[in-house]
């Protein structure tokens, strides 16, 4: 944390002290790019940034990131970035992880954040397999799809997690592609500019274990919302298009709309600064009082 206040950062300045080790051509490495321009073009100090993630090859994400990072239990990275935003609500948190870590074991987190509204953005780096396990079928792998733990092919119907986030009520859903940086990178910057609960959900291909979804699937059938024009705000519209999965996969903003933050409704919040840097209330003798009956 050697920058200085007010100093205009490049991308470079928030690379980690520790080098990725995802594998070659993994599209993780565009989400971390992205993620580091848009800080960047945003202006942010990294000392201003805080990172959250559960477990996972894309979990891994805070520690190749230059900001306050941790790195939590497998699916409770939402759980633990909630608390830290509502400790220090002038933090920018983003909680980063992948589609088991997100979906699965954390799809509840995810249900609940998003109803909450906690202004924080999440960003969910989907490979649709288990990547760090080996190989195994994750929430969003397709019917049919041959892994290691389904060797005869997958019965499962995988989760749509724009229509889920959509319905569970976050205020800002919008999928990329890491292939597409510029688009990400501005995906990524206008959910942290968002007040309230973001989700980007990316299109991260697993180029060792998932040899159903990689690039050469999804490059034909992107297509961009925004060169539909697409209403944002139009939610029947935008669940629509998140259901179509064919020739055509959408990416960009299906949802963004206004609605008040946790955070706006707690009124222990409204007035005296972060809850992190206040004097605690409690006298040293009530403190012990408490201790003292909790033993």
């Amino acid at each position: 944390m050697s920058t200085t206040e007010g100093t205009q950062l490049k991308a470079k300045d928030f690379k980690g002290k520790v080098n990725p080790d995802w594998c070659p051509g993994c599209g993780d490495f565009g989400v971390l790019a992205s993620m580091q321009k848009a800080c960047a073009e945003l202006g942010l100090q990294p000392h201003q940034i805080l990172t959250v993630s559960g477990i996972g090859c894309s979990s891994n994400f805070p520690g190749f990131f230059n900001s306050y990072g941790m790195h939590t239990l497998h699916g409770r990275s939402l759980a633990v970035a909630s608390g830290a935003q509502l400790a220090n609500h002038e933090l920018t948190v983003i909680a980063t992880g992948g589609d088991g870590d997100g979906y699965g074991i954390g799809g509840n987190h995810l249900t609940h954040i998003a109803r909450r509204n906690v202004n924080l953005t999440y960003v969910v780096m989907n490979n649709q397999i288990y990547g760090l396990t080996t190989g195994q079928i994750s929430p969003t792998s397709r019917p049919g799809m041959k892994t290691k733990s389904t060797p005869f092919g997958s019965v499962e119907t995988p989760i749509n997690p724009i229509t889920s986030a959509i319905m569970a009520g976050a205020t800002f859903v919008a999928r990329g592609f890491s292939a597409d940086g510029k688009q990400v990178t501005d995906l990524i910057k206008q959910a942290i500019q968002h007040r309230g609960f973001a989700l980007i959900d990316v299109f991260s291909p697993c180029v060792t274990f998932n040899k159903d979804n990689g690039y050469d699937f999804f490059k034909p059938r992107v297509k961009k919302l925004e060169d539909e024009g697409h209403d944002a705000s139009d939610w029947k519209n935008a669940c629509e298009k998140a259901m179509e999965w064919g020739d055509s996969i959408y990416t960009g903003i299906f949802l963004q709309r206004e609605a008040p933050t946790l955070g706006d409704c707690e009124p222990v919040l409204d007035a005296g600064g972060p809850l992190s840097q206040r004097s605690i209330s409690v006298s040293k003798e009530e403190s012990q009082r408490i201790i003292e009956r909790m033993m």
